[in-house]
Protein backbone atom coordinates (compact mmCIF):
# COMPACT_ATOMS: atom_id res chain seq x y z
CA UNK A 1 0.00 0.00 0.00
CA UNK A 2 1.30 3.17 -0.95
CA UNK A 3 1.41 6.40 1.25
CA UNK A 4 -0.73 7.88 -0.70
CA UNK A 5 -3.50 5.06 -0.74
CA UNK A 6 -3.36 6.02 3.42
CA UNK A 7 -5.43 7.80 5.60
CA UNK A 8 -3.12 9.35 7.50
CA UNK A 9 0.37 9.32 5.92
CA UNK A 10 2.09 11.10 8.26
CA UNK A 11 1.51 8.24 11.15
CA UNK A 12 3.48 6.00 8.86
CA UNK A 13 6.20 7.74 8.70
CA UNK A 14 6.87 8.14 12.26
CA UNK A 15 9.45 6.16 13.80
CA UNK A 16 9.74 4.45 16.80
CA UNK A 17 13.12 3.53 17.58
CA UNK A 18 14.92 1.34 20.34
CA UNK A 19 18.71 1.53 20.78
CA UNK A 20 18.51 -2.21 22.03
CA UNK A 21 17.81 -3.79 18.57
CA UNK A 22 14.80 -5.80 20.52
CA UNK A 23 11.31 -3.93 20.94
CA UNK A 24 9.39 -3.97 24.06
CA UNK A 25 5.85 -5.37 23.85
CA UNK A 26 5.02 -1.82 23.88
CA UNK A 27 6.49 -0.43 21.37
CA UNK A 28 5.31 -3.09 18.86
CA UNK A 29 1.74 -2.37 19.99
CA UNK A 30 2.41 1.16 19.46
CA UNK A 31 3.61 0.50 15.96
CA UNK A 32 0.42 -1.43 15.42
CA UNK A 33 -1.57 1.48 16.73
CA UNK A 34 0.41 3.77 14.44
CA UNK A 35 -0.20 1.74 11.83
CA UNK A 36 -3.89 1.13 12.26
CA UNK A 37 -4.37 4.82 12.34
CA UNK A 38 -2.48 5.11 8.90
CA UNK A 39 -3.97 2.42 6.98
CA UNK A 40 -8.04 3.19 8.36
CA UNK A 41 -7.85 6.15 10.40
CA UNK A 42 -7.47 7.05 14.00
CA UNK A 43 -11.01 5.34 14.98
CA UNK A 44 -9.28 1.97 14.17
CA UNK A 45 -6.52 2.58 16.83
CA UNK A 46 -8.91 1.55 19.33
CA UNK A 47 -10.24 -1.85 18.22
CA UNK A 48 -6.41 -2.96 17.35
CA UNK A 49 -5.35 -1.81 20.77
CA UNK A 50 -8.07 -4.07 22.65
CA UNK A 51 -7.61 -6.43 20.33
CA UNK A 52 -3.52 -6.90 21.27
CA UNK A 53 -4.51 -7.20 24.48
CA UNK A 54 -6.92 -9.38 24.38
CA UNK A 55 -4.52 -11.92 22.10
CA UNK A 56 -1.20 -11.75 24.57
CA UNK A 57 -3.02 -11.39 27.48
CA UNK A 58 -1.57 -8.05 29.05
CA UNK A 59 -1.96 -7.47 32.22
CA UNK A 60 -2.64 -3.96 34.22
CA UNK A 61 1.03 -3.08 34.41
CA UNK A 62 1.54 -4.06 30.70
CA UNK A 63 -1.34 -1.88 29.90
CA UNK A 64 -0.10 0.98 31.64
CA UNK A 65 3.53 0.32 30.11
CA UNK A 66 1.44 0.69 26.81
CA UNK A 67 0.20 4.11 27.81
CA UNK A 68 3.92 4.98 29.00
CA UNK A 69 5.18 4.70 25.47
CA UNK A 70 1.95 6.44 24.16
CA UNK A 71 2.57 9.18 26.64
CA UNK A 72 6.61 9.02 26.09
CA UNK A 73 5.88 9.54 22.63
CA UNK A 74 3.60 12.61 23.23
CA UNK A 75 5.87 14.09 25.44
CA UNK A 76 8.63 13.91 23.23
CA UNK A 77 7.01 15.59 20.35
CA UNK A 78 5.94 18.20 21.96
CA UNK A 79 9.02 19.15 23.55
CA UNK A 80 10.92 19.14 20.31
CA UNK A 81 7.51 21.19 19.01
CA UNK A 82 9.05 23.71 21.56
CA UNK A 83 12.01 24.88 19.44
CA UNK A 84 11.05 22.99 16.04
CA UNK A 85 7.14 23.80 15.43
CA UNK A 86 8.25 27.68 14.70
CA UNK A 87 4.83 28.53 16.73
CA UNK A 88 4.49 32.06 17.80
CA UNK A 89 1.66 33.88 20.02
CA UNK A 90 -1.36 30.65 21.22
CA UNK A 91 0.18 28.26 19.36
CA UNK A 92 3.19 28.69 21.43
CA UNK A 93 1.94 28.89 24.36
CA UNK A 94 -0.31 25.76 23.65
CA UNK A 95 2.68 24.38 23.02
CA UNK A 96 4.37 24.42 26.15
CA UNK A 97 0.97 23.84 28.35
CA UNK A 98 0.91 20.55 26.21
CA UNK A 99 4.26 19.54 26.59
CA UNK A 100 4.37 20.06 30.59
CA UNK A 101 0.81 18.13 30.34
CA UNK A 102 2.78 15.24 28.99
CA UNK A 103 5.32 14.66 31.16
CA UNK A 104 3.43 14.73 34.05
CA UNK A 105 1.62 12.04 32.64
CA UNK A 106 4.81 10.51 32.13
CA UNK A 107 5.67 10.91 35.98
CA UNK A 108 2.12 9.94 37.08
CA UNK A 109 2.12 6.41 35.06
CA UNK A 110 5.63 5.57 35.87
CA UNK A 111 4.94 6.20 39.44
CA UNK A 112 2.07 3.87 39.41
CA UNK A 113 3.58 1.53 37.82
CA UNK A 114 6.15 1.12 40.34
CA UNK A 115 3.54 1.28 43.06
CA UNK A 116 2.09 -1.79 41.59
CA UNK A 117 5.35 -3.58 41.63
CA UNK A 118 6.00 -3.18 38.07
CA UNK A 119 9.22 -2.24 35.68
CA UNK A 120 8.38 0.81 33.78
CA UNK A 121 9.59 0.42 30.22
CA UNK A 122 12.62 2.44 28.60
CA UNK A 123 11.55 5.43 26.96
CA UNK A 124 12.42 4.90 23.01
CA UNK A 125 13.29 7.40 20.34
CA UNK A 126 10.92 8.94 18.24
CA UNK A 127 11.55 10.56 14.97
CA UNK A 128 8.53 12.72 13.68
CA UNK A 129 7.98 13.50 9.90
CA UNK A 130 6.56 17.17 9.61
CA UNK A 131 9.10 20.42 8.46
CA UNK A 132 6.84 23.34 8.87
CA UNK A 133 4.37 24.78 11.58
CA UNK A 134 1.42 23.74 9.26
CA UNK A 135 3.05 20.03 9.53
CA UNK A 136 3.58 20.26 13.03
CA UNK A 137 -0.51 20.89 14.02
CA UNK A 138 -1.47 17.83 11.31
CA UNK A 139 0.55 15.37 12.89
CA UNK A 140 -0.37 17.33 16.49
CA UNK A 141 -4.48 16.59 15.95
CA UNK A 142 -3.54 12.98 14.26
CA UNK A 143 -1.69 12.26 17.25
CA UNK A 144 -4.12 13.49 20.06
CA UNK A 145 -6.71 11.31 18.32
CA UNK A 146 -4.49 8.20 17.92
CA UNK A 147 -3.98 8.77 22.13
CA UNK A 148 -7.87 9.12 22.74
CA UNK A 149 -8.40 5.72 20.42
CA UNK A 150 -5.87 3.89 22.27
CA UNK A 151 -6.66 4.93 25.52
CA UNK A 152 -10.04 4.04 24.85
CA UNK A 153 -9.59 0.63 23.32
CA UNK A 154 -6.90 -0.52 25.79
CA UNK A 155 -9.30 0.40 28.80
CA UNK A 156 -11.84 -3.07 28.75
CA UNK A 157 -8.63 -4.73 29.57
CA UNK A 158 -7.84 -2.82 32.89
CA UNK A 159 -8.78 -5.06 35.92
CA UNK A 160 -8.40 -2.93 38.68
CA UNK A 161 -11.18 0.29 39.56
CA UNK A 162 -8.17 2.13 40.79
CA UNK A 163 -6.09 1.94 37.64
CA UNK A 164 -9.10 2.43 35.40
CA UNK A 165 -9.64 5.69 37.12
CA UNK A 166 -6.42 7.07 36.41
CA UNK A 167 -6.38 5.95 32.94
CA UNK A 168 -9.73 7.71 32.82
CA UNK A 169 -8.52 10.65 33.83
CA UNK A 170 -5.63 10.93 31.79
CA UNK A 171 -7.86 10.55 28.38
CA UNK A 172 -10.10 12.98 29.70
CA UNK A 173 -7.08 15.70 29.37
CA UNK A 174 -5.96 14.14 25.60
CA UNK A 175 -9.33 15.00 24.61
CA UNK A 176 -9.45 18.09 25.47
CA UNK A 177 -5.82 18.78 24.00
CA UNK A 178 -7.56 16.97 20.93
CA UNK A 179 -9.56 19.74 20.49
CA UNK A 180 -7.65 22.49 21.36
CA UNK A 181 -5.30 21.10 18.27
CA UNK A 182 -8.40 20.90 16.48
CA UNK A 183 -9.48 24.76 16.82
CA UNK A 184 -5.33 25.92 16.37
CA UNK A 185 -6.57 23.75 12.83
CA UNK A 186 -9.68 25.82 12.21
CA UNK A 187 -11.67 21.99 12.70
CA UNK A 188 -14.58 21.50 15.01
CA UNK A 189 -13.53 20.71 18.40
CA UNK A 190 -15.95 17.70 18.58
CA UNK A 191 -17.37 16.96 14.90
CA UNK A 192 -19.50 13.74 16.05
CA UNK A 193 -21.93 12.87 18.95
CA UNK A 194 -19.93 9.25 19.05
CA UNK A 195 -17.19 7.09 17.98
CA UNK A 196 -18.35 4.56 15.27
CA UNK A 197 -17.95 0.88 16.08
CA UNK A 198 -15.29 -1.04 13.66
CA UNK A 199 -14.04 -4.02 12.86
CA UNK A 200 -11.67 -5.33 14.50
CA UNK A 201 -10.29 -8.48 11.89
CA UNK A 202 -10.16 -5.75 9.41
CA UNK A 203 -7.78 -3.69 11.31
CA UNK A 204 -5.64 -6.14 12.29
CA UNK A 205 -5.27 -7.65 8.45
CA UNK A 206 -4.97 -3.83 7.44
CA UNK A 207 -1.91 -3.73 10.23
CA UNK A 208 0.21 -7.09 9.50
CA UNK A 209 2.16 -5.60 7.04
CA UNK A 210 3.52 -2.59 9.19
CA UNK A 211 4.35 -4.45 11.86
CA UNK A 212 7.92 -6.24 11.97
Amino acid sequence: MSNSELVHPELAGVEVIDDSGDLSRSEVILKGALAAGAVYGTLMVGPYVRKAFAMTGGNDVDILNFALTLEYLESAFYKEAKTRAKASGELKNLIGMLAADEKEHVNALTATIKQLGGKPVAEPKFDFPYTDTAGFLKLAQTFEDTGVSAYNGAAPAIKSKEVLGAAGSIVQVEARHAAAIRIQNKEEPAPEAFDPTLDEAQVLKAVEPFIA
